[in-house]
This record gives C-alpha cells, sequence and structure tokens, in this order.
C-alpha cells in the first residue's frame, strides 16, 4: 500500500471511526505481513476498499485468488462472518477461508469474474436476481438471530436523517417527507405476514457475477429477518432515471415472484434515502426528480 492509497482510505475510515482510526491504519501494513505469514497467503494489491474496512487482492496458500478485508471494528468483521457462515450453504457468497475476529481480519475467496450486477447487461438481470433470493431467502433464519428489517430501519433513520441539517439537502427533503417515510415504513413492518433471512443490503453494488456455475453472488451482507421485498427494493430504486421505477418494479416483483405493491410500497419508503445520496455524490437530475416525486 502507498502512502497515497493510505490517505485516500484513511479519510473514509475516519468518516466511519472518527480520528482514531488513522492510528489502526498506520498499522495495517505491518497486520496484513503478519497475518500473511501466519496464514501463508501472498499479499497482492490493494483492491476496493469501503468505508469500514481495508481489502488487499492475495493469493491463497493453494493459488486460490483471495481477498483480505481489515476493519479496525472487530465486532462489525465478527458480526458479518456470522452472516456469511449462515449463508455458506447457499453458494450465493463467498466462502471464507480463514478468520480473526480479534484482529479484525478475514480471508475471502475472491469472486471471479466479479462484475458488478450493474454492469451486467440489464436484459438477464432480473431472472437472475430472482434466483439468488431464491436462493437466499431458503435459508432459515436461526432461532436466536438478533437483527430484524425493523432494527435495520431504526437504525437507517437515525443515522441518515441527521443529513437534513445539511442545507443542499434539506432544501430538497423536508422533515414532512421524512416522517412519510418512516410511517410508511412502520405500516409495511406491521403487515408483514411472511419473514425471511433477509441479505439485507443487497443493492447493485455488493452483487457480483459468480460465471455460469455459481449465477449472482452477494457480499457484505448485513443479515436481518423481515418482508421478502426488502432485498429486491434497491434494485427497483435504482431504475430510477432508466426505464423508471414503476416499470422496474413490475418487471422484478414478476421476475422474483414478490407482491408488486409491497414492493413499490418499499420503494416508497428508501426513495429518499436515495435522493439524499444523489445530492451528496451529485447524480443525475433526473433520477433526482423521480426520487423525489416517488418520496412525496
Amino acid at each position: 500500500m502507498t502512502e497515497v492509497d493510505l490517505e485516500d482510505i484513511g479519510a473514509r475510515l475516519a468518516g466511519r471511526f472518527g480520528p482514531d482510526a488513522e492510528g489502526w491504519l498506520a498499522g495495517v501494513p505491518a497486520l496484513a505481513a503478519r497475518l500473511a505469514a501466519r496464514w501463508g497467503f501472498t499479499l497482492g494489491e490493494l483492491f476496493d476498499s469501503g468505508a469500514s474496512s481495508v481489502v488487499l487482492r492475495c493469493r491463497w496458500s493453494d493459488g486460490t485468488p483471495a481477498v483480505l478485508k481489515l476493519s479496525p471494528d472487530g465486532a462489525l468483521l465478527a458480526k458479518q462472518l456470522e452472516m456469511l457462515r449462515v449463508f455458506a450453504p447457499t453458494g450465493r457468497v463467498p466462502a471464507v477461508l480463514a478468520a480473526d475476529a480479534d484482529a479484525g481480519a478475514m480471508m475471502l475467496e475472491e469472486i471471479q469474474p466479479g462484475t458488478a450486477a450493474e454492469d451486467l447487461p440489464s436484459s438477464s438481470l432480473p431472472a437472475r436476481w430472482g434466483e439468488l433470493l431464491t436462493a437466499l431467502h431458503a435459508v432459515a433464519p436461526p432461532a436466536d438471530w438478533q437483527w430484524t428489517l425493523r432494527g435495520r430501519f431504526e437504525e437507517s433513520f437515525d443515522r441518515i436523517g441527521r443529513r437534513l441539517a445539511d442545507p443542499a439537502i434539506g432544501a430538497r427533503i423536508g422533515e414532512d417527507t421524512w416522517q412519510r417515510a418512516i410511517e410508511r415504513c412502520e405500516a409495511l413492518l406491521d403487515t408483514q405476514d411472511k419473514v425471511v433471512l433477509l441479505h439485507g443490503d443487497l443493492h447493485l453494488g455488493n452483487v457480483l457475477d459468480g460465471g455460469a456455475a455459481r449465477g449472482l453472488i452477494a457480499i457484505d451482507p448485513k443479515a436481518c429477518v423481515g418482508d421478502p421485498c426488502f432485498d429486491a427494493v434497491d434494485y427497483v430504486v435504482a431504475g430510477a432515471g432508466h426505464e423508471g421505477v414503476d416499470a422496474r418494479c413490475r418487471l422484478v416483483a414478476d421476475a422474483c415472484g414478490l407482491d408488486v405493491d409491497r414492493l413499490y410500497a418499499w420503494s416508497r419508503v428508501v426513495a429518499p434515502m436515495f435522493a439524499i445520496a444523489h445530492l451528496t455524490y451529485g447524480g443525475p437530475e433526473r433520477a433526482l426528480g423521480e426520487l423525489l416525486a416517488l418520496a412525496s
């Protein structure tokens, strides 16, 4: 890892974990080297690190392409590890090759070819998404599973809602819109007549092409128990500015065997969250306009 790499990642980690993340990041090269000696893998280049972890390409001892994921939040990584192991029998998540939650480290197979779902042919994606959901939702929730969709939304509304204080966001998304989304969410949560073990964060960037033999592979689960429609809603709302949310909703509901009205209702819940992301990161105005209309 170069100093430039560390600076870029450090800004993202500090935004998530605070200034202490800088001290942790300074020790990452030594930590990775110790793990390489201990687990017997060869370190490669920096790979697609996010806001909560550093990820390095590696080659496992038998030649298997792999990724080393390191996080300053050992508890978060331990939770992800538990979720991956629950879904492991489906073959629809990356295999865990080694892990040390105390060190904030886990080694995963690298998914190949690994093309993100957003870059796959759009015509084939609904059917493949349906196959993915069928596999994931067939996993019985463990009896003592503590994470629910209700809890997931309580955290999301609290965390994302703070961003309404930003004048640029508050000018386009008012408290009334936010409260309406909360009320819609509560109504849907109160009427769940079927619940499954959800991936919980199944957006297009968290689904990779595993090739013809494996199909789509889901990464970075935030597994919780709730309405099966939720694992399709991010894909649906990403239709804003393209074929449109309504058209994509009907297509996806049919391909995934979901209730089209509930799926559309969930899209209205998450629309203001998507709009905040567009306002923050500069999404196209056409998509933003559709999201704001959907949230109204």
